[in-house]
């Protein structure tokens, strides 16, 4: 079953060639569903088009086009349920999923065939016949091994206990490492245990570091494609989740200087963007390290979309507002600061309107920006220091002072930490990642509405493993 998903979704790949290979192929036709031949690898311009095939794979609206990171941010207590609509979120937001929920298999099986796709190219390109450097085919292999990183590193956030409850030796996922084809291949595979999934994660991202380039040609590219800043943002994120904050202090000081003013000295110079609210419609600032671009053409699909979820109705479908006794209510989420302007009250209910973009909802998806490795760093400074660290300080009201918040002066370690955390849950709101900042800290999901809190110890504190892998997969076993 998987096997025939994950051959559809290469095939597709294969298929979209650019048109200038076109009149050439008529002349020598060759099977296009043939995901054994090598001819798929045979030009540059097809490569080129496989690799922009692994970045389809992780846009799909079921995965990093949409959903992962809507669930994200609905496990947590920012947002209200308003519909009850079980096929946009309801059950996880509630935390009422089973092994039989849409949004559980749904978004394992578009992950899990977008891992294939990586896999099957990374097996076949260093035999490729076409004319291309071997850093040409180094880049492409960095590219594919940065999305392995994001997309394991994606599912073991959610199917699997966080790395800091027992370091890693809980159960994690099955680690595929090699394409399948559906021509005698088994699906069997024990799961890995998390701390076996981190150091793969770890491993590609080190592989892709030293292998992607530093920089594109056109910013378009810098922001929709991997490079090595890109690589060292996710290591620190990784590390971040692993509660490895050396290790935090060593990959983050690569891409952010010691002062202010903030900005990456090599590669792509990423900063801070001026304009806070331009980040999410003009797509393309030096702040935005990795996005998932769309277009009129391309969209994420239905009930798949960021303003669809959060924007009220008629112009979005007011799936979810915003939770007044979250932050939004917080006092340090202060009403002159810009981000709060990126919200709107609607009768009784308040909506984010960060994306702001109506139907058909093509506003990109932002995946991984320069403020988060800003406080990820901060935060990793904070908790090595003895006392209130200097430079964690700067940081963290470089991020304020950017949208008019307010200047912090924390005067304990304790007291800057806290700050630290509640300015993650300003910035990055409806950005995914609320629920990773909770579960990474074995902090219980608060209490929203009538939803009680979920702790720690409770089997809803993680996703359960689908069951179209627990059918296929016999060497599999559920979660407790």
């Amino acid at each position: 079953m998987k096997n025939t998903i994950y051959t559809k979704l290469l095939i597709t790949a294969l298929l979209a060639f650019s048109i200038s290979s076109c009149k050439e192929d008529l002349l020598d036709p060759v099977p296009k569903t043939s995901v054994s031949d090598l001819s798929a690898y045979d030009t540059p311009d097809r490569i080129e088009s496989l690799v922009n095939g692994l970045y389809r794979g992780v846009k799909n609206g079921n995965f990093l086009g949409g959903r992962y990171f809507i669930y994200n941010d609905i496990r947590g207590e920012e947002f209200l349920n308003q519909t009850n609509n079980g096929v946009t979120g309801l059950q996880t937001w509630n935390f009422t999923v089973n092994a039989s929920s849409n949004e559980v298999n749904n978004l394992w099986n578009s992950a899990y065939a977008a891992v294939n796709n990586m896999n099957l190219f990374l097996d076949k390109v260093d035999a490729a016949p076409a004319k291309i450097t071997t850093e040409k085919i180094a880049n492409y292999k960095g590219e594919a091994r940065f999305l392995r990183a994001l997309t394991y590193f994606s599912l073991v956030n959610v199917y699997a206990q966080p790395f800091t409850k027992d370091n890693g030796a809980s159960l994690g996922l099955p680690l595929r490492l090699k394409g399948e084809t559906g021509a005698g291949n088994s699906n069997n595979l024990k799961r890995s245990t998390v701390a076996e999934v981190y150091s793969q994660i770890l491993d590609d991202l080190n592989f892709a570091e030293a292998n992607l380039p530093a920089n594109y040609s056109t910013q378009d590219l810098n922001v929709t494609r991997a490079h090595k800043n890109s690589a060292i943002a996710l290591k620190v994120k990784v590390y971040l989740a692993m509660g490895k904050y050396n290790d935090v202090v060593n990959e983050a000081s690569k891409i952010v200087p010691a002062a202010a003013p903030y900005k990456a000295a090599n590669g792509v110079r990423h900063e801070l963007n001026a304009n806070f609210a331009s980040i999410f419609t003009s797509y393309r600032t030096l702040e935005s390290i990795l996005s998932m671009p769309m277009a009129t053409n391309d969209v994420p699909g239905t009930q798949n979309q960021l303003a669809f979820y959060y924007l009220a109705g008629p112009v979005g479908g007011g799936e979810f507002s915003l939770n007044p006794t979250g932050i939004y209510g917080s006092k340090s989420f202060e009403d002159t600061d810009d981000r709060k302007k990126l919200t709107s009250v609607s009768g009784t209910r308040i909506y984010l309107t960060k994306f702001p973009g109506g139907s058909p909802y093509i506003d990109w998806v932002p995946v991984m920006r320069y403020a988060e490795v800003l406080l990820s760093y901060a935060e990793a400074r904070a908790r090595l220091t003895v006392g209130v660290d200097a430079s964690a300080v700067a940081m963290l009201n470089a991020v304020r002072s950017r949208s008019k918040g307010s200047v912090l002066a924390p005067t304990t370690k304790e007291e800057l930490i806290s700050a630290i955390l509640t300015e993650r849950r300003i910035e990055f709101l409806g950005e995914g990642l609320r629920a990773f900042d909770i579960s990474r800290l074995n902090a219980p999901f608060p209490a929203k509405g009538p939803v009680n809190a979920v702790n720690p110890s409770q089997s809803e504190y993680i996703w359960p493993i689908p069951t179209t892998e627990l059918a296929v997969n016999k060497d599999c076993v559920p979660n407790p």
